[in-house]
């Protein structure tokens, strides 16, 4: 009698290979065969669910996406005020632990195909930004209609800034110029200086 293949269980095993490689060596060291080999499979069988390296690079891509979301599902918890919502979100995304440090490196894997190839995995990689910034625009929105931002502060250049700067933030941390705890006094400055009401 063979044993049921879980085909998502294999999919995710397979794609998950792939990010620890992309974490620690970069996408160019992850060819089908090195995603293989640290999957602990043969190659045919990364073939037979992915046809295409592409397929697997927007695979993972999605999953990495997934563990972010409930990395910060986990952050926000019960918090429903948008200060503490926005301060969540974007402190979650520092690197300022092992897992948040792992999901900045496989993300800056993926930056560096993108800047190297744009054509590659264009329109996905943008996606998850926008959405982000949107979700930042629209908590700022209803924290300035309760009065705690100046109605003069465009929140979505705000949203804009603040995400951009704690991507900036979070290549400096990784890159051994300042400690997460300096980065997260820096995010804190910025958003007292965005929610002080003159």
């Amino acid at each position: 009698m063979t044993a049921k293949v879980d085909h998502e269980e294999r999919r995710r095993q397979i794609a998950e290979a792939l990010l620890r490689i992309a974490d620690t060596e970069g996408l160019q060291a992850a060819s089908m065969r090195a995603v293989a080999t640290e999957a602990g499979v043969s190659l045919r069988l990364v073939q037979y669910y992915f046809t295409t390296k592409e397929g697997l690079l927007l695979d993972a891509l999605a999953r990495l996406g997934a563990q972010l979301q409930a990395r910060m599902e986990r952050w926000i918890g019960e918090e429903r005020a948008p200060r503490e919502v926005v301060t969540a979100i974007l402190s979650c995304i520092l690197p300022t632990d092992a897992e948040s440090r792992r999901i900045t490196r496989t993300y800056a894997a993926y930056y560096a195909l993108v800047l190297n190839d744009p054509a590659v995995l264009e329109k996905q990689a943008a996606q998850p930004p926008v959405v982000l910034e949107g979700f930042l625009a629209k908590q700022l929105r209803t924290a300035q209609g309760a009065g705690r931002i100046d109605a003069r502060r465009d929140v979505g250049a705000a949203a804009a800034g603040l995400l951009a700067m704690v991507n900036g933030l979070g290549s400096s941390v990784l890159g051994g110029q300042r400690s997460g705890e300096e980065a997260l006094a820096i995010l804190t400055y910025h958003l007292d200086e965005l929610f002080r009401v003159s």
